[in-house]
């Protein structure tokens, strides 16, 4: 057994780094840092994270009531993504066309392929403040107060799941009453997928764009899978690339399910391109 093998379940945080490094693994990931500064990023983050996050989770406790409180809520959160990603030594890139174009993007809801717990994340750190969007979660989440006052504050939507029609109805007036430069972020294929290429798409984002009159931003994400894969814990360093791209028109006069698979293709050409 080696040093990094024994560090791994010990200190998984930078374990996982150690294993990497030593051994060499041949399909991981490039690392963005040295060896050295990823150590000492992640000794950081496990000694000084949970400080943080606490610091996060009370605030709208305390400010929830104050004037202005989304706005800077919203920045703030942003923020923290960002320095988590670099912490972890990771990058999420976007070109300069696609920020501006998610700068300017009002009127629509966003879907997202969806690999990876990173992928929230990524996509938190690369959109322009200019572009306000927010996640729908499960409902039970509300039941805690410290983290209903927390997702109230930074304007996620509650979700039914146990009742299909009754989701649909919930999401469909919280789209409905947002300003047109918020959009909600919905994962078509619904759950992180194992396959190689996209997952089966589930209809949602299309009927509430149907009947909300929005249009679609598809937008892509590439590589969060190889650094932090279904079942592993710990993230690897490297680089995650997001393509916003054209907006997704759905056709009144097709079937439901045609406009699912017009989508779910076009994603799936800019996913699967080398």
């Amino acid at each position: 057994m080696t040093f990094a093998t024994f560090m791994a379940p010990c200190c998984p945080a930078l374990g996982s780094d150690l294993v990497d490094a030593m051994q060499n693994r041949p399909n991981a990931p490039t690392p963005i840092d040295p060896f050295v500064v990823r150590l000492l990023k992640r000794t950081v983050l496990v000694l000084l994270g949970p400080f943080y996050f606490l610091i996060i989770a009370f605030v709208p406790l305390l400010c929830a009531g104050r004037k202005g409180f989304r706005g800077w809520y919203w920045r703030l959160v942003k923020r923290s993504c960002s320095r988590l990603l670099w912490l972890l030594s990771i990058r999420a890139d976007m070109t300069a066309a696609d920020r501006a174009a998610l700068a300017s993007d009002t009127g629509s809801i966003i879907v997202i392929n969806h690999r990876s717990h990173l992928d929230g994340f990524a996509l938190m750190h690369v959109v322009p403040d200019a572009k306000w969007f927010t996640f729908a979660a499960k409902s039970e989440f509300w039941k805690s107060k410290l983290l209903r006052t927390g997702f109230d504050g930074a304007g996620l939507v509650p979700i039914e799941r146990a009742s299909g029609s009754v989701a649909m109805e919930t999401l469909t007036a919280a789209v409905h009453a947002m300003p047109p430069r918020r959009s909600v972020v919905l994962f078509p294929e619904g759950t992180r997928t194992k396959t190689q290429s996209l997952g089966e798409f589930k209809a949602g984002a299309v009927l509430v764009a149907r009947q909300t009159g929005r249009t679609i931003t598809p937008i892509v994400i590439h590589d969060s899978n190889r650094l932090l894969p279904r079942g592993a814990h710990v993230p690897a360093s490297g680089t995650i690339h997001i393509e916003v791209l054209d907006p997704f028109i759905c056709d009144l006069d097709a079937p439901v399910d045609a406009d699912v698979a017009r989508l779910r293709n076009s994603m799936m050409a800019a996913f699967d391109a080398p």
